[in-house]
């Protein structure tokens, strides 16, 4: 009888999730807040839309340079300790081959049956310096294209974030109307995002969703009675 072939599904996209997440849970309560602090304030829909548009340009290119900085910084330091890893193999060759011991044994490995494994690792200087990456200093060789991905993925992301709370205002002229639609869709999206979420991490959807919009319904509820407070 043949034997069924064995096929892992690990999650592999976690960094882009992870840009999502920021992304939108800041563009679904920071527009939220300023809309619900100056529904109190003014009487005509229009101005909380075009305040909130604006907010929703200026928030999507913060978020997103702040994304794509972060995310080359990332890329700097990697290179930056690539860089010295390649020259201590050089010229503290001793020191570097007791490290690779030492991170071998705390994996259970002896000094004895760690010792091959030394030596076959010092002949590849590149795999080497690979290997100190990854189990020295728990550093993986980011994606060349990832601080642009991550720039646009958290300001597209806030963008759409930004227009759910936004549109009641747009759909009616009575902006009492809007803050309550507004609080209604906020929240849903909020709990929407967080089940897909789940489906993504592998997580229970239901406990992700609740767990979503509780968290983010508070800071929304908590952005919200600050700009009433200051307004």
């Amino acid at each position: 009888m043949p034997a069924t072939p064995h096929i892992e599904t690990h999650f592999t996209a976690s960094e882009s999730v992870r840009d999502a997440v920021i992304g939108m849970s800041d563009g679904l309560t920071v527009p939220f807040a300023l809309a619900a602090g100056l529904s109190g304030a003014v009487a005509s829909s229009g101005i909380i839309v075009t305040a909130g548009l604006a907010e929703i340009a200026a928030g999507s290119i913060a978020m997103g340079l702040g994304g794509y900085l972060a995310a080359r910084s990332d890329a700097e330091h990697y290179a930056s300790e690539y860089g010295r890893e390649e020259r201590e193999i050089v010229e503290k060759t001793e020191m570097e081959r007791k490290e690779v011991t030492d991170i071998l044994t705390s994996y259970g490995l002896t000094a004895e049956e760690a010792a091959p494994v030394v030596e076959a690792l010092s002949r590849r200087p590149k795999q080497w310096v690979e290997f100190m990456m990854k189990f020295e200093l728990a550093l993986d060789r980011p994606d060349p294209k990832r601080a642009l991905s991550s720039g646009l993925t958290i300001a597209g992301a806030y963008a759409v974030g930004g227009f759910i709370p936004l549109l009641p205002y747009m759909l009616t002229p009575e902006t009492a109307i809007g803050l309550n639609w507004s609080i209604a869709c906020t929240l849903l999206a909020l709990l929407l995002f967080g089940y897909v979420k789940g489906g993504f991490t592998g997580t229970s959807r239901v406990r992700s969703g609740l767990q979503t919009m509780l968290i983010g319904g508070i800071a929304a509820g908590a952005a919200f009675a600050i700009a009433r407070l200051v307004g």
